[in-house]
C-alpha cells in the first residue's frame, strides 16, 4: 500500500479545504479520495447549470439520493440531491453565502462543543472568504473563497422586496452583518476577479484546483471508499474501489472523513463503527460501539409557492425564454452580465414568526422561475417561486445501512414533521410568504397560482405542505460533535473510542444553523485544519 500522512475521504467543501491546508506544509503527504469527477465541467462553472444537475439525471455530478417513505409527508419519498464531484454540493448548489447567527454557534458550545462559540468560529469565516465588499470586522477579503454580489439579478426581485416592504418587513443589505432579519439579495460564492467574473466559485475552484500540482498532494477521482482500515482500534488506511478494482492506501497520521451528512455515517457503519445491534443485522464486525452514528439527522424542510406569469423575461419554457437564453449565452462568452450567472435564488429573507423572538426562525428563497419538485416537473410558460423553510426544526431523523454493500445508497430517514411544532411553524411561514407574493408590488408579474386556490383553510394548507414539501438541501447532524453519550466526535472532531480518525463536514453540527450550510461547512474545515496543524 502507498502510504500518506493524511487520507481524506470525500472531495466536497470540507475535503477541498483540508486537502489545501494540510498540503500547504510540504512535509505532509496528503491523499484525497473522491467518488465523482474533477468538478471542472463547463456546466459547473456556469451557475445556471445547477438546474441541470439538480434533477439528478443519470447521476451526473449528483448522488441523487431518495429518502425512505416519510410518514409526515403522507408516505412520499423525498429527493436528496448531493454533489458528486470535487467541490461536492458546492458544485451544484445555489451558491448562497450565509453563515447563520451568532447564537447558533454559542448554542453549540453551551451544549458541549467547547471552542465553537461565535467568537471562536468567526476568524475562520473571515480566513476563508474574499468578499467583494472588502474587509471589515465581519468580512474577509484575503481568502480563497470568492464571495460576490449577485451579478445580474432580475427586475422581479425588486418587486418581491418592495412587496415585503409593504408588509413592514425591513430591507437588509447584508445577511451576514450584525442583524440577519429582513429581506434582500443574497451574496454568492461566485468569482468577481477579472477574467472569471460570473463563474461559480465552488470549494474545488477556490481551494483545490489551484494547488493540484503540489507534489505532496494526490487527488484520486472516481474512487468509492468502501471501509476504513483498522489495526485494533486505530485507523490506518482506507479501502476503495476504482474501475472495478479494489485498492488500499495507508494513513500514517489520520484518516479524515468528509463525505457529508449521508456518506460519512454510512462509511463509519460499513467500517464497524456504530450501533452494534444495527451493524449485526448486516454481518459487520464491530470495531467500536458508538450508538450516535447516523442519528440526529436534521434538515430544512421547504414548501414552495408556484405562480404562473405572462412575463417572458423570467425563466421558462417558451419562445421568449429561448431567445433570452441565446442572448445570455452570447453575453456570457463576451464576459458581460448574463442570466447564465444567476443563482436562481437571487433574493430572499430571514423572518421572525413572532416579533418577540431574538432571531429569525424562517427563511425565504425567491426564484424567478417555476421550481417544481427540484425542477423534475416542468411547466410550459413562465413564472416565479417562493420557498419557505423552518430554520431550526425539532424533528430528528437518521441515516442507516440498507446493506453491507458500499455501492448501495444509505437509508435516509429525515423524519420530517414528526414533531408537530415544525408543521405549525411552517404553516405560519407559508401564510406570511403567500401574503408577500400577493402584495401590490408583485401584481404586474402575477397570473395565477399553481396547485392552490388561494382561500385554503389552515388544515387544507397543512395537507398541501404534507403533499408537496421537501428538502432545501441542508442535511446535518449525523456525526454529532459533543461529549454526551450520543456524540460521535469530540470538539476536535476526533471519533470517540478510536484513534487517528476524524469526521469533518456538516454531519458534525450538533444542531442546524439558521441558514444555508455551505459557508459553515467551509468554516468547520478551516478551523479543524488549524487544530490538526497545531495552529490553534
Amino acid at each position: 500500500m502507498e502510504e500518506f500522512d493524511f487520507v481524506i475521504v470525500g472531495g466536497g467543501s470540507a475535503g477541498c479545504v483540508l486537502a489545501n491546508r494540510l498540503s500547504e506544509d510540504p512535509k505532509n503527504k496528503v491523499c484525497l479520495l473522491e467518488a465523482g469527477g474533477d468538478g471542472k465541467d463547463l456546466m459547473i462553472k456556469v451557475p445556471v447549470g445547477a438546474a441541470v444537475f439538480l434533477r439528478g439525471l443519470f447521476g451526473i455530478n449528483n448522488w441523487a439520493f431518495n429518502t425512505e417513505p416519510q410518514i409526515g409527508l403522507n408516505g412520499r419519498k423525498g429527493f436528496q440531491p448531493r454533489g458528486k464531484a470535487l467541490g461536492g454540493s458546492s458544485a451544484i448548489n445555489a451558491m448562497l453565502y450565509v453563515r447563520g447567527v451568532s447564537s447558533d454557534y454559542d448554542r453549540w458550545e453551551a451544549d458541549g462543543a467547547k471552542g465553537w462559540s461565535w467568537k471562536q468560529v468567526l476568524p475562520y469565516f473571515l480566513k476563508s472568504e474574499n468578499n467583494q465588499r472588502g474587509k471589515d470586522l465581519l468580512h474577509g477579503n484575503n481568502g480563497p473563497l470568492q464571495v460576490s454580489e449577485p451579478r445580474a439579478p432580475m427586475q422581479i426581485n425588486d418587486a418581491f422586496l418592495a412587496s415585503a416592504g409593504e408588509h413592514q418587513i425591513k430591507h437588509n443589505q447584508d445577511f451576514n452583518g450584525p442583524d440577519q432579519e429582513g429581506v434582500g439579495h443574497f451574496q454568492v460564492t461566485q468569482f468577481h476577479e477579472a477574467g472569471r467574473e460570473g463563474e461559480r466559485c465552488s470549494a474545488a475552484a477556490a481551494y483545490l484546483h489551484p494547488v493540484m500540482d503540489r507534489k505532496n498532494l494526490t487527488v484520486i477521482t472516481h474512487a468509492l471508499a468502501s471501509r476504513v482500515l483498522f489495526e485494533d482500534n486505530k485507523a490506518v488506511g482506507v479501502e476503495f474501489s476504482q474501475k472495478r478494482e479494489t485498492k488500499q492506501i495507508s494513513a500514517k497520521h489520520e484518516v479524515i472523513l468528509c463525505g457529508g451528512a449521508f456518506n460519512s455515517p454510512q462509511l463509519l457503519q460499513l467500517s464497524g463503527i456504530g450501533d452494534k445491534d444495527e451493524l449485526a443485522k448486516h454481518g459487520i464486525k464491530v470495531i467500536h460501539h458508538l450508538p450516535g452514528v447516523g442519528k440526529n439527522l436534521q434538515d430544512h424542510l421547504d414548501f414552495i409557492f408556484l405562480n404562473k406569469s405572462k412575463d417572458s423575461s423570467l425563466f421558462g419554457i417558451g419562445l421568449g425564454g429561448t431567445i433570452n437564453i441565446i442572448k445570455s449565452i452570447l453575453n456570457w462568452r463576451k464576459g458581460r452580465p448574463s442570466i447564465l450567472s444567476t443563482t436562481f435564488a437571487e433574493s430572499g429573507g430571514f423572518l421572525k414568526s413572532d416579533p418577540s423572538l431574538s432571531d429569525p426562525d424562517l427563511q425565504l428563497h425567491f426564484v424567478p422561475a417555476l421550481v417544481d419538485d427540484h425542477t423534475r416537473k416542468l411547466h410550459f410558460g413562465y413564472g416565479y417561486s417562493c420557498h419557505v423553510c423552518v430554520l431550526r426544526p425539532h424533528s430528528r431523523g437518521s441515516v442507516s445501512l440498507k446493506s453491507s454493500n458500499p455501492k448501495d445508497p444509505p437509508a435516509i430517514n429525515p423524519n420530517y414533521l414528526s414533531d408537530e411544532r415544525d408543521l405549525d411553524l411552517l404553516l405560519k411561514g407559508a401564510k406570511i410568504t403567500r401574503s408577500i407574493i400577493k402584495g401590490d408590488a408583485m401584481k404586474p408579474y402575477h397570473h395565477k397560482e399553481l396547485y392552490l386556490r388561494g382561500d385554503e383553510s389552515d388544515e387544507e394548507l397543512k395537507e398541501h405542505i404534507r403533499n408537496r414539501a421537501d428538502t432545501i438541501y441542508h442535511p446535518v447532524g449525523t456525526c454529532k460533535m459533543g461529549v454526551d453519550e450520543m456524540a460521535v466526535v469530540d470538539p476536535q472532531l476526533r471519533v470517540h473510542g478510536v484513534e487517528n480518525l476524524r469526521v469533518v463536514d456538516a454531519s458534525i453540527m450538533p444542531t442546524l444553523i439558521g441558514g444555508n450550510t455551505n459557508a459553515p461547512t467551509i468554516m468547520i474545515a478551516e478551523k479543524v485544519a488549524d487544530m490538526i496543524l497545531g495552529n490553534s
